[in-house]
Formats: structure tokens, sequence, C-alpha cells
């Protein structure tokens, strides 16, 4: 009898938790269904009684912003204008002519010629400054839409209409556009020329990244035997999953977890594991990070230093754990939503913000407390916050002077105007003494001016004291320490000439030699990297960081 009765009360138990589960399901469908028919309704009174006249679909993308901006900044729509984004992103491929577009002084440049491609073969240079797309003019004002127009269906043509620096006449292309696949390996080679440590700088994980990284390989191990890898993924935003796994199985033992994936139900949890041997798997191995390393990067860091089969070595990573899917809308729209946090083998989560803190919208707060986990040698390593690297070496920060130079483009201007006037065999002759000399000329001739923080805030002073009249006495103070400093300012281009010549002829190697040029000049004043080829010689030290000594 009592056994009866349990069971019927368990029955009844069950029956009110699915009772309770149906309501609440029931609750936030009519939530959900009454804020549709709310939102719908407020869209179609404002589109259509508005004082003003309302463009339906810039307000409708409002709306859609609005939304999504209460959630992560990862949860995004994409419209009709940006599917290109993800078709290069999922496939790594586009229709082009091959080449890379920025803004310089409101003129639309040329800032980058890939190797093979119509731009490059018919002639066009870095530094050429587009006037013409198709008959049709461009400036900054318009600037978004010019990638939209030079990219286009492989086998059709464009025509581009360019000024050249020290040519008087406008020059006139007819483009045909190619299906441009895009390098995730940048540049793969031996630094110096006689090194037998592999570099490799992946820049993205888009959906041919692991074959170029296998191949890249395959070709350097043919030229001589290994002894070691620097593989350099600073500055790399990330990118697909499934290609960072990719990536992963090539380096770690066969059936070693790589990566797992868990969103808001218990069920969605998925583990992705090495399914094949690994390549090369007794070759010391070191990838370089820094704060701009996220996502996709993170993953690969995380599973590296989780198994200890790298030594992870720079700054710490930015902090993205989250992962996003892209879901197909219609209209040729998608929406790039966040439906998971992915967690290293030993268990991290390495998401450093957390946007449910304080956060109305998002109803469940995550906590993300920092917690030691351990890697496969028993290495203390922490979630939260990035991935933290085995050995920490800072690159250390460029003088302002070379961040003012490069963020008002004068290098590229610069090499652009010397090559005009010279020729790139002669400039590529020129000794780094007379290069310096002409980039001061150059400057003199642009009327650059450097102001440092400390100048501007004593000027910010100056004109504070002068409308306040209590602190009047203090203005020719003032007025005095800013020409102390702007004597010391004077001599700034000089203080910098070291790292000026750096940028000057990383920028000419990029004229005659493209992206590898600049990357293989950069290296040999790269304190992370010639830290890692050391690291790498020495095995005793290699191998005691990665048992945990």
């Amino acid at each position: 009898m009592l056994k009866k009765r349990y069971i019927i009360l368990s029955t009844c138990f069950i029956l009110s938790i699915l009772t309770i589960g149906a309501f609440r399901y029931s609750d936030k469908f009519f939530e959900v269904a009454r804020g549709i028919d709310l939102f719908t309704r407020i869209y179609k009174e404002v589109a259509f009684s508005y004082v003003d006249e309302i463009n339906p679909g810039e307000f409708m993308r409002a709306g859609i912003r609005g939304m999504l901006s209460t959630v992560d900044p990862y949860t995004v729509f994409i419209d009709e204008k940006k599917q290109d984004d993800i078709d290069l992103l999922t496939n790594g491929k586009y229709g082009g002519i091959g080449v890379s577009i920025g803004m310089r002084d409101g003129k639309v440049i040329l800032l980058e010629i890939m190797e093979g491609y119509s731009a490059q073969k018919q002639g066009l240079q870095i530094g050429d400054i587009i006037l013409k797309v198709d008959n049709k003019e461009f400036n900054e004002k318009n600037f978004e839409a010019i990638s939209a127009s030079v990219k286009g269906e492989p086998g059709t043509f464009v025509k581009l209409q360019v000024l050249r620096e020290g040519l008087k006449d406008t020059l006139k292309y007819e483009l045909l556009r190619e299906e441009i696949h895009v390098k995730n390996v940048s540049f793969a080679g031996f630094v110096p020329e006689n090194s037998t440590v592999a570099y490799i700088k992946l820049n993205q994980f888009s959906r041919a990244a692991g074959e170029e990284v296998k191949n890249a390989l395959h070709t350097l191990n043919a030229q001589r035997k290994l002894t070691g890898i620097i593989f350099d993924i600073r500055n790399n935003p990330g990118g697909l999953l499934d290609v960072s796994v990719d990536i992963c199985n090539r380096f770690l033992p066969k059936n070693s977890l790589i990566v797992s994936t868990k969103g808001r139900e218990e069920s969605s949890l998925k583990q992705y594991y090495a399914t094949q041997e690994p390549l090369y798997k007794d070759i010391p191995l070191v990838l370089l990070v820094n704060d701009n390393s996220a996502s996709a990067s993170e993953i690969l860091a995380g599973a590296m230093q989780d198994h200890d089969r790298a030594v992870i070595l720079g700054e710490k990573t930015f902090g993205k754990g989250l992962v996003q899917t892209i879901t197909p809308l219609s209209y040729n729209t998608s929406l790039k939503i966040t439906t998971a946090k992915y967690y290293t083998p030993s268990g991290r989560c390495i998401q450093k913000i957390n946007y449910s803190k304080d956060n109305k919208v998002i109803a469940t707060p995550d906590s993300l407390k920092m917690t030691a986990f351990f890697t496969d040698h028993k290495r203390k390593v922490f979630s939260s916050g990035g991935i933290t690297p085995d050995t920490v070496v800072v690159d250390p920060d460029l003088p302002g002077v070379v961040r003012d130079l490069l963020a008002k483009g004068m290098f590229f201007k610069y090499t652009s105007s010397i090559i005009a006037k010279n020729g790139k065999e002669d400039v590529n002759r020129m000794s780094e003494h007379a290069l310096f000399e002409e980039f001061q000329k150059f400057i003199a001739s642009q009327n650059y001016e450097y102001r440092d923080e400390l100048e501007k805030k004593v000027s910010d002073l100056i004109e504070f004291t002068k409308k306040d009249k209590q602190y009047s006495q203090l203005t020719q103070k003032f007025v005095d320490l800013e020409s102390s400093i702007k004597k010391s300012t004077a001599h700034a281009i000089n203080n910098a000439r070291t790292e000026i010549l750096q940028e000057i002829t990383a920028e000419v190697c990029s004229r005659s030699e493209g992206t590898e040029g600049r990357i293989k000049k950069y290296l040999q004043s790269d304190v992370q990297f010639q830290t890692a080829v050391e690291l790498i010689k020495n095995s005793v030290k290699y191998k005691s960081l990665l048992a945990g000594k």
C-alpha cells in the first residue's frame, strides 16, 4: 500500500513539474509573441505617421541594432551589403581584382596588391589613388561602397581610373575580376635564411587555414630538417571554430580533447577530439600571442597549453570565450548570434567580459571568477581573462612620435613619394642615413608637427587659466612650461631614429617583396620572436617550462 501511494505521489509530483514547465514555456511564448506584435505596430505607426519622411529600411535596422546592443557585441545583424564578408570567412574566397584599399587624407588609396591577380599583372601599384570605378567617383563620404564596386562575379570586368605620384596624367585600367583566394598564412619561411626553425604567420582561421598550415610545414621540412616551429597568432582575431580544431588536430596526440562547447541547455554540450596522428610530434613548438589574439586563436593556444604541447609566449590574450553561429535569413541577410561558450581541455572558460552583469535582458548572470585548472603535466592555469602565456615577453611600446607618424600615414606617403622620385631599385640601394635624411625633409614639406600628450594638456591648462581670472597669474608659467616642452619634442624625431628607420625600411621592403618582405624586416628586431628562437635552441629550458618546473 505504501509502495502504491509512493508511486502515485511520484507521478503527481512529475505531473506538477511538467505542468509548471509548460506554464513557464507558455509564458515565454506569450512574451515573445507580444513583443513581436508591439515591435511590428510601433514600426508601422512611426514609419507611416511620423512628422518627417522615414527611411523604412534604415528605421528597421536601427530597431534591430537596438535590440542586439543589449546582449553582446558579437551578436549582430548582417545585411545584404555585408554578405561578402560572410562568404570570405566561410569560404576564404571572393570575386575581385586582388587589392586592399584604405583612406589617406580623404583619398582612396591602394594599400596592398596581391600577387598573381589582375591588379598586379596589369601594373597597379601600392599608393595609387583611385579616382573612379566604372566612371563613378569615390571619396571618403562613399568609401564603403567602393569595395562592393571593385568586387563582383569572377569573369566580369571593372574599369579603374587612378592617379599615381610623379605622373601628371591619370591612368586607366580595365581589370578582369577573378576568384581571389585570401591567404590565411601570410608568411612561412626561415628567419634568418639559414635557420632550421620554421616560422609561420597565421592571420585568420577561414576555411583553408588548416590545409595552408599543413602545406607550409611540408614545404619547409622538405627544404631542411626542422628543429623547431614558431607559430605566430599575434593580432589574429580568430575565425571558424572547426578550422582551429583542424589545426590542433595536426599537432596533438590522437583522441586528445581539443575543445568543448556548451550552450544554454546541458544537452548542447559538444566535444571535439583529435582524430589523426600528429605531424612533427617531437619538434619543439612555440606559439606567439598578444592581447589581440582572440577566439579561434585562443582555442588553439588553450589546447596546446593544456596538453603541454607548446610553450605559449608573449602577452595575455584577448579573452573571448564565446561561440557564434551564423543563421541565414530572408532577403540575403544573416544573423550572427552567440550560441555557446567554449572550454579548453582542462575545463577553462577564458571569457574576459561578463556581458550579463547589470543587464536586465540577460536573465541568468554568469559568474566569471578566476579559477585554477591543471594541464596534463599538472601545471596550474586559470580561467577568465584570456590565456596567460607560459613565458611573458612584453612587446616594447613604440615612441609616441612613431605612433603619430603611423596614424597620419607618413611612412606610407614618404615611401610612395621617394619611389616615384628615384625608382624602386635606387631606393632599395639607399643607406639608412640617406633614407632618414630624406624622411626629415619630407615631413618638413608636409608641415608635420608632433605634439605629445603632455604638451596638449599644458596647452589646455593655458586656455583654462585665460578664461578663469582666478588662475590668470599662472598663465605665463604654463606658457613657459609649454615652450620648454616644445624644445624637448623638437628632438623627438631624432630620439626615435631607430624605430622610424624600422618603419621606413619595412615599408620599402613591402613595395619590392610584398607582405613577406615587410614581415621578414620586422622580425629582425622583434623581441618576442627572438626570445622564441632562443627558447627553442635551449632545450633544457623549453622542456622545464612544459614540465611545470
